[in-house]
């Protein structure tokens, strides 16, 4: 008897771990949807409160087209929203990639290029959340990063999977503006993925603030 009591607890106690497990996975995903939605807002106030001061001001005063100041960026920082129209992927990015970060947003890999600079801007995602629509990304599709600096649009060169001590892939190769998208991979592997997937673009377009038009960037799907 006292054995069968002993299992009994302990199938009662997984029991509870899995429905906490479960919950804890529900709630993640809900708190972060609403975060998005909420910064996707809070952005797009932004924007257009931006494009209203520059549409009142002084054509003399008219900022010219986007050049961003390398500066130091904060953790945590906005940095834009990222879309990749094809596959309906739109997350707001933020600079970081700690848990926390990356549990409610795409974080920009600190120390890589800021969107639209010179050199290689490098963002990360979960495979299981905003990026795990990256398995089906293909060369020439169009990628772009909103900022409140401008748009920038860019287009898939190629996809590689590598080691996660490969550190290469955040250098710039000497093509211009670019932008990496890193996650983790395989894409369905349970427990801590062993490799990375890498998307590697270069951009091909800017858009200043002043001309971009409220229906420029498409919502979230």
């Amino acid at each position: 008897m006292s054995r069968n009591r002993t299992l009994r607890i302990l199938e009662f106690a997984f029991l509870i771990a899995g429905l906490a497990a479960i919950d804890y996975y529900i709630w993640s995903g809900v708190n972060a949807k609403l975060y998005q939605a909420y910064e996707n807002w809070k952005f797009d106030k932004a924007r257009q409160e931006q494009r209203q001061q520059q549409a009142e001001a002084p054509p003399s005063s008219q900022p010219s087209p986007p050049a961003p100041v390398k500066r130091r960026h904060e953790t945590n920082e906005l940095v834009g929203r990222l879309e990749i129209p094809r596959l309906r992927l739109a997350a707001i990015v933020r600079e970081g990639v700690d848990q926390g970060t990356l549990e409610k947003a795409v974080g920009h890999i600190p120390s890589t290029a800021w969107p639209g600079e010179p050199g290689n801007a490098a963002l990360a995602g979960h495979r299981d959340t905003f990026f795990r629509a990256l398995r089906n990304i293909k060369k020439n599709d169009r990628i772009v990063v909103s900022t409140l600096d401008g748009d920038y649009q860019y287009q898939v060169q190629s996809t590689k999977i590598v080691m996660p001590s490969d550190v290469g892939v955040l250098k710039p190769t000497g093509g211009g503006n670019e932008l990496t998208l890193v996650t983790c991979y395989p894409f369905y592997y349970v427990g801590s993925a062993p490799k990375r997937f890498i998307v590697h673009a270069t951009q091909v377009a800017s858009t200043p603030p002043r001309q971009q038009s409220a229906s420029s960037i498409s919502r979230p799907g």
